[in-house]
């Protein structure tokens, strides 16, 4: 079984974390929540965009990202608008870390300055500013799932009414 984990670095939105962690449910991905966060996780509208989800992930929160690295080991990888990678020609492992910055603000640039190699760009127009935030994380997700050849996820759906 592999394993895949999203990283919100100080997610401010909650109905984007909402949004994120119902996309780690349905996928069995690992959510790790950095603080300091822009909502309290009992906020309704976080709540209501992953309700039915909250119980079936699998979360971990911290104080900050010092107490995040002391306690996680694996290949980091940033996603930001400023990288020089594109994240669809990396080779994701198991226990991988697809990290995800603030709405407002991303990830500090000095952590990616001192990772470099590992940061990773969703190709979008130079001149807008970004994809919204659980958007990004749906995208690396399902291309690190792709690349695994999507591991215990059902791949054929059936109707209801009518038989294929």
């Amino acid at each position: 079984m592999h394993n895949l984990n999203v990283v919100l670095l100080e997610p401010r939105i909650p109905q984007n974390t909402g949004n994120i962690s119902r996309t780690c449910a349905v996928t069995g991905a690992r959510l790790h929540l950095i603080k300091p966060f822009g909502f309290e996780i009992s906020d309704k509208t976080l709540k209501r965009a992953g309700l039915d989800y909250w119980d079936k992930l699998d979360i971990s929160y911290y104080e900050n990202i010092d107490e995040f690295y002391e306690k996680n080991s694996g290949e980091y990888f940033y996603f930001t608008t400023k990288g020089l990678n594109v994240h669809s020609d990396i080779k994701y492992p198991d226990n991988a870390y697809l990290i995800f910055g603030r709405e407002d603000k991303g990830i500090p640039e000095d952590i990616l300055y001192q990772n470099k190699e590992r940061c990773v760009r969703i190709p979008m127009r130079n001149n807008l500013r970004s994809l919204n935030l659980s958007n990004s994380v749906a995208i690396g997700v399902y291309e690190v799932l792709r690349q695994w050849d999507y591991p215990e996820l059902a791949s054929e759906g059936k109707l209801t009414q009518y038989i294929w």
